[in-house]
């Protein structure tokens, strides 16, 4: 099996500078608007950087009182300056929650910049303009990172409903503009996330692609535990549950069949603000309560119930601006375990993925789906087929194989930014 396009761009500073096999450990502060424990990205950032021996602090959200404020994890510290709780029913009380914490990362990072000067800042969106809370570490020159995992205008778009040649949609790409000219560079989660970003807010010089990976030392090691039962056969979605995640298809498509499986599940992990309409859809569609909502789970949870599942569904929704271009980290997850993936055909799983490794159904046709689910369900030998490749294209493109790509990109901003102090 050919992978269908290279996983990396390296352009401008990324290229130029190796890092020296000698150097001096780094400081480094993460910054993000999420839940660290379950923000597989950034905990591979992280942990990676820690592995190697430099001093890592991440500020995060809290999910409830029973996490701790202040933790150490894989020699990784937590700072979670923030509780959250995801149900935001507008773009007001969206953005005012972020408000609030970019307020509290600012004095956040200018105390722990004092404590201990950072070497360079990574902050990762959204929203994009949480870049300027690095404002004061910045101002004595350390290098930032402003790392994109979703295009907040088309983000934002899909989320609250916005028209793509609206003010307000405007008023998101001038954000961008301003926040990637503030960072000392840029990283984008997939190559037509950078195209556009290059092409209306950035230069090409300052962006890299560096796409979402499995952790082979949490993935691999659940597919050697995993054992599947007999007596049922599993279907499985874990992650955000917003419109553009296209569950609405994925729940109409097994309700359509769920009669020629009579021993099918279809499993879904996760929170956000379509949950409720997806649970009172479930019930309306009548799939005999084999349709089961589940909590979030943190990464390493997760994967185990990921691990010992028949079959994995990721539908989102190619209608959709944002979800056609939203690369999912689940499937690479899914191919790394051995499980077998159906997945909508968007534009941006196209450009990676071709049919080989995992089974495509196009225009969010439900009943393409469903056919589909009954088909994986009685083919043993298509499952192991899709199976056999999508492991060789995981291990290809694995966190470990490609992590060497962030660290060089680190220890390049951070000698380019010294010797620029030296020769002042």
């Amino acid at each position: 099996m050919t992978s269908i396009v290279s996983d990396y761009t390296t352009s401008g500073t990324a290229a130029v500078d190796p890092p020296a096999k000698c150097r001096p450990p780094l400081r480094v502060c993460m910054l993000v608007y999420a839940f660290y424990e379950s923000d597989t990205r950034v905990m591979q950032y992280a942990t990676a950087l820690a592995k190697r021996g430099d001093t890592i602090d991440v500020i995060a959200l809290r999910r409830n009182e029973r996490v701790p404020e202040r933790e150490v994890l894989n020699g990784v510290t937590v700072h979670r300056i923030q509780a959250r709780t995801i149900d935001e029913k507008g773009l007001l009380a969206y953005a005012g929650r972020i408000l609030r914490f970019m307020w509290r990362s600012i004095w956040a990072l200018r105390r722990l910049h004092r404590q201990h000067p950072y070497d360079i800042v990574h902050v990762h969106n959204v929203p994009d303009f949480l870049a300027f809370s690095a404002l004061f570490p910045k101002l004595d020159g350390v290098p930032v990172i402003l790392d994109i995992h979703d295009l907040l205008p088309e983000l934002y778009a899909s989320k609250f409903r916005i028209k793509h040649n609206s003010f307000l949609f405007r008023c998101l790409i001038s954000v961008e503009r301003c926040s990637a000219k503030f960072a000392t560079h840029v990283i984008v989660a997939n190559h037509l996330w950078r195209d556009r970003l290059v092409a209306r807010s950035s230069t090409g010089h300052k962006c890299s692609v560096i796409r979402n990976r499995p952790d082979l030392e949490i993935f691999v090691a659940q597919a050697r535990k995993a054992r599947r039962p007999n007596e049922r056969f599993v279907l499985i979605y874990p992650g955000t549950l917003n419109w553009h995640q296209g569950l609405d298809v994925a729940i109409r498509a097994f309700a359509s069949v769920s009669a020629r499986m009579p021993e099918a599940e279809f499993h879904i992990y996760g929170e956000g603000p379509a949950k409720p309409s997806l649970i009172e859809l479930a019930k309306q569609v009548e799939t005999g309560c084999r349709v089961i909502f589940h909590d979030f789970l943190p990464s390493h949870e997760i994967a185990k119930v990921m691990a010992t599942s028949d079959l994995a569904i990721e539908p989102k929704r190619a209608t959709s601006a944002f979800g056609n271009e939203a690369l999912s980290t689940k499937i690479l997850e899914f191919m790394t375990l051995g499980v077998p993936i159906i997945a909508s055909k968007t534009r941006i799983h196209a450009y990676y993925y071709d049919d080989s490794v995992l089974r495509y159904y196009e225009n969010d046709d439900f009943a393409e789906l469903a056919e589909q689910m009954v088909e994986l369900r009685s083919d043993r030998i298509v499952r192991e087929n899709l199976v056999a490749n999508a492991l060789k294209y995981a291990h290809e493109n694995s966190w470990d194989v490609r992590k060497h790509e962030y660290l060089e990109l680190v220890d390049t901003l951070v000698n380019s930014t010294k010797r620029a102090v030296s020769l002042r």
